[in-house]
């Protein structure tokens, strides 16, 4: 299939096909995309002697984690949905040079972002709540993650735009290459070279960098249809203030998650100690199981929807977006029973420490409870930004987590004798009040926007 042929079938094809084609191979690769972030967990976590000490340090890093990756889907998140836009259009100039703003923009985080970071972490991570015993595993991870954190960069932020033109099953190869080569450097570097934590981030980064070396032979290749050129890498003030406009919704949710994981950990840290913090590292984990394949579902529609948005085709969007819905209210009630009455299958994944599983797996139910929820919100709060509805989409980012979430982390101990269990509890009260606010939300603007 040709380029064009690719992008036309946007708007002829059978949704549910294209959704299945489409959203497949982006929850594969979402799903092996999480690899980079939970194996090095797995192997630490069952590190001999040391793992319990050295998962809670490398969980630590999270927060610094999450604000890399909020500051690369500005650029993705943001820019991939107006180039699908333009497409429609028919105005491929225009999509050209937003992907080419859009890389500059990485390019520019990652250099900023690096050298503060790098410098910043130990004070980072003991404000994070790292104890004496965690803290000398979190920095030396942390810092040759950062190093290398210019490759975070562009695999995040340089991948939706090969979804977005419907090369999804290149977009999962971006993930694959670099989620087997890290899976396979692991355990060589942990514990044959005996490195430990900084085996795990070493791994994590060179697997990054061929995911970087894929992407960018990519876009610059034959085979792409928007392809990155020299001539469109000049930041426009015109071409990526609109970008960052429609991304800061995924950047908040993101960079809020940065700030939400130093709220848990902070509170946990205070109220229940390093194993209160090792388990919220486990849950974190199980978390992004559900998650990211949502997201994955949701990025499959992304290029349909804006598409056939941009195109004027209303009956289109609608199909898609209650195709989606459904799909995603479906994974997310299956991931909450599982979680509910079966949360030692995911707690026994990340150690072999009996107090800390047992720990976790109570924290898990109580952390989980209100997820069957996040299937509408995911769904609802991605098709506004899809619709290109940049406000609403920030609105509903902050609501979940700087309005609800993180006030009620500090405040539910007050009330609570059990203060850890309050601390849990913040997490279901939210997803439940912001998937029913989203939800009406979307619903209530749906057809308002289409007109428009």
């Amino acid at each position: 299939m040709t380029s064009n042929q690719n992008t036309n079938i946007l708007g002829t094809g059978s949704i549910p096909k294209l959704l299945a084609k489409l959203a497949i191979p982006t929850v594969i690769a979402q799903i092996i995309n999480l690899l980079y972030n939970i194996v090095d967990r797995i192997y630490i976590g069952h590190i001999p002697n040391i793992g319990s000490a050295a998962l809670t340090g490398v969980g630590l890093f999270v927060p610094i984690l999450m604000l890399i990756n909020a500051f690369a889907m500005l650029a993705g998140a943001g820019g991939a949905p107006l180039a699908a836009i333009a497409m429609g259009k028919k105005d491929k100039e225009k999509a050209e040079q937003i992907l080419g703003n859009c890389f500059s923009l990485l390019i520019l985080f990652a250099i900023v972002l690096t050298i503060g970071f790098y410098y910043g972490a130990p004070s980072l991570l003991r404000l994070f709540g790292a104890s004496d015993i965690t803290l000398p595993f979190a920095v030396d991870y942390a810092r040759i993650y950062i190093a290398g954190s210019i490759f975070v960069f562009l695999v995040m932020g340089m991948n939706p735009f090969i979804t977005t033109q419907g090369f999804t099953k290149v977009s999962m190869l971006t993930t694959v290459i670099g989620a087997l080569l890290n899976i396979i450097l692991d355990p060589i570097f942990i514990f044959v070279f005996g490195l430990g934590v900084k085996g795990a981030a070493l791994a994590t980064i060179l697997s990054q960098a061929v995911g970087a070396v894929w992407i960018l032979r990519f876009l610059t290749g034959k085979n792409t249809l928007l392809r990155l050129k020299m001539i469109n890498i000049k930041l426009n003030p015109k071409i990526f203030l609109p970008c960052l406009g429609l991304g800061i919704s995924t950047f908040v949710m993101m960079s809020t998650e940065s700030l939400l994981s130093v709220s848990f950990t902070s509170s946990l840290s205070r109220f229940g100690g390093d194993i209160a913090v090792g388990s919220m590292t486990i849950i974190t984990s199980v978390s992004m199981l559900l998650t990211m394949p949502m997201q994955g579902i949701c990025q499959g529609a992304q290029p349909i929807l804006s598409y056939n948005f941009g195109a004027k085709n209303k009956e289109r969007v609608k199909k898609t977006f209650f195709l989606e819905l459904g799909v995603c209210m479906t994974y997310a009630l299956a991931f909450w029973a599982i979680s509910m009455f079966f949360p030692q299958v995911f707690t026994r994944i990340f150690t072999n420490d009996t107090a800390l599983a047992e720990y976790a797996s109570w924290a898990l139910r109580i952390y989980m409870a209100g997820m069957f929820a996040m299937g509408a919100q995911n769904t609802c709060q991605q098709s506004f930004m899809a619709l290109g509805q940049a406000k609403i989409s920030l609105f509903l980012a902050c609501l979940r987590k700087l309005i609800l979430l993180i006030p009620l982390i500090f405040a539910l101990p007050l009330f609570f004798e059990n203060k850890v269990f309050a601390v849990f509890l913040a997490e279901p009260i939210s997803d439940i009040l912001a998937a029913t606010v989203t939800t009406t939300a979307f619903l209530t603007q749906f057809n308002k926007i289409l007109e428009k």
